[in-house]
């Protein structure tokens, strides 16, 4: 089971908002059952980002975890959504 972390700066808004269109996604693509979905703020995960196998972001982080997040602005934008989910799916394969 691979586990996705979508997180914003409260864990509660932009990342409810995500979330939802992560689950659809997930849905569309045949992947819920494979896939455990977490939602959290950044500053309850600084520690346990090596626990998962993809995560999403809304909101900045600090330079020694960029390069293990996506970003997740498109998604309520709508603008470069398609390589945020292509880029999910690379991770989660």
């Amino acid at each position: 089971m691979k586990k996705l972390l979508i997180m914003c700066g409260t864990g509660v808004a932009t990342s409810t908002v995500v979330t939802g269109k992560i689950k659809e996604w997930l849905q569309q693509k045949g992947l819920d059952k494979n896939v455990t979905l977490y939602q959290s703020k950044v500053a309850d995960e600084m520690n346990k980002i090596d626990d998962y196998h993809a995560i999403i972001t809304t909101t900045v982080v600090p330079d020694k975890i960029k390069d293990k997040v996506i970003n997740g602005v498109p998604l309520l934008t709508g603008i470069g959504a398609d390589q945020v989910y292509e880029e999910l799916e690379r991770q989660l394969s």
